[in-house]
């Protein structure tokens, strides 16, 4: 490998951009990181890092439980508005079925790891990306702040409406509405008496979500079935309408929040598939690459998977490789990513049943799922993460699978 330093651009700083600058700062290149905010911001909300996820930071050498903690919730499971339970796992045997137990923390929390372990000058805040010229050969990356040039490597982390997506595949459908919108907030710990389960509670095109972090806050979230662009002028006052008369402690803890701390996002995935994650030398990861619904909890975690295969393709090579790395890095990534994206978005559809006998029929299937056919379900997501070998290809043995 040649001794000159390679040099690579990310575009955004979201968590799977902070991931692939840290995997490729890790093995020798030199990162540039263009995030469009004017600064880290605590403003945000809970992410679960599952098991998949936590191998792939292993890959990398990043351990975040140092900087969050290890704190998890004793039980995981879905509930009806009137609390009783439709499924129910016990964390300690998802963590002996799986290596491990998922680890829910506040979303800056996890950049604020990421980026302290960055060089203090890779991140330029205030600095959109806006195209990139002539990625076949030497690219060129075009920002609000001026243009960018010398880079081996670009890297599209610009998020769920990545214009790098739209510059590069235009004749792409683009987003998918899903039907519904989601609001999500932290409460702080001293306002938080969410018990020590993580739930979600369906109710008839409803979901309210509890997450107890692992620094002793609260992450809630809460979807709704209405249409595009619907914003509650008293956000409060919506929540506690439509969620306020179910189950222990959600009503509390709806008292509980800050209004001018709620998000609200209507829910998109990508309407088809790109046809591919890369273009020469430059590559997409995370929302850009395949945006989907939160439904199964991997958005997040599929984009540190992307990280982390990018940083093992990118590790040795010349800048010369760079090319086949990210055509191998497509091979690698398209049809598991693909697939989930396809799998959350049924999950939603059937979350979101709004008739009332289909709910109850809902609820039963629910109920009556075998304890094996639901780990069969998540063995798929959480044991599906392995590192390439070489160019792409998966080793035998698994011998990187976890």
């Amino acid at each position: 490998m040649s001794t000159v330093q390679r040099h690579a651009v990310v575009a955004g700083a979201g968590i799977g951009g902070l991931t692939a600058a840290v995997a490729l700062h890790r093995h020798g290149w030199r990162v540039t990181v263009c995030e469009r905010a004017a600064g880290p911001t605590a403003v945000g909300a809970g992410i679960v890092l599952a098991p998949n996820a936590l191998h792939a930071f292993d890959t990398i050498g990043f351990d975040i439980t140092r900087s969050a903690g290890r704190t998890v919730p004793a039980a995981m499971g879905l509930r009806r508005p009137d609390g009783r339970w439709l499924s129910r796992a016990d964390t300690a045997a998802l963590a002996a079925r799986f290596g491990g137990p998922p680890l829910a923390l506040h979303r800056s929390a996890l950049a604020d790891a990421l980026a302290a372990a960055l060089p203090a000058t890779a991140i330029r805040y205030g600095v959109a990306v806006t195209s990139v010229d002539d990625a076949d050969g030497a690219p060129v990356v075009h920002t609000d702040a001026g243009d960018l040039h010398g880079a081996d490597l670009v890297i599209a982390a610009d998020g769920i409406h990545s214009p790098l997506r739209r510059q590069y595949f235009p004749d792409h459908p683009g987003l998918h509405h899903s039907g519904e919108t989601a609001w999500r907030t932290v409460l702080p710990a001293a306002a938080s008496s969410a018990g020590t389960a993580t739930a979600e509670t369906w109710g008839r095109g409803e979901r309210f979500g509890v997450v107890p972090l692992a620094d002793g806050r609260t992450y809630l979230y809460a979807t709704a079935v209405v249409p595009a662009g619907h914003r509650p002028a008293d956000v409060r006052a919506e929540l506690l309408r439509r969620y306020g008369a179910w189950h222990d402690p959600i009503p509390a803890l709806l008292e509980r929040i800050d209004p001018a701390a709620v998000l609200q996002h209507d829910l998109y995935d990508l309407a088809a598939p790109l046809p591919r994650f890369h273009h020469g030398r430059l590559a997409w990861l995370g929302d850009a690459a395949h945006a989907m619904t939160p439904n199964l909890g991997q958005g997040g975690c599929q984009a540190v998977e992307d990280a982390a295969v990018l940083g093992h393709l990118l590790a040795d090579i010349d800048a010369a490789d760079v090319p086949a790395a990210l055509a191998a890095y497509s091979a690698a990534r398209c049809a598991r990513t693909d697939a989930i994206r396809v799998r959350a978005r049924r999950a939603g559809r059937v979350a979101a049943l709004t008739h009332p006998l289909a709910v109850a029929v809902r609820d039963i299937a629910v109920r009556a799922t075998p304890a094996r056919a639901a780990n069969r379900a998540m063995a798929a997501l959480f044991e599906g993460f392995a590192l390439p070998d070489g160019m792409g290809t998966v080793p035998a043995g698994v011998a990187t699978r976890w």
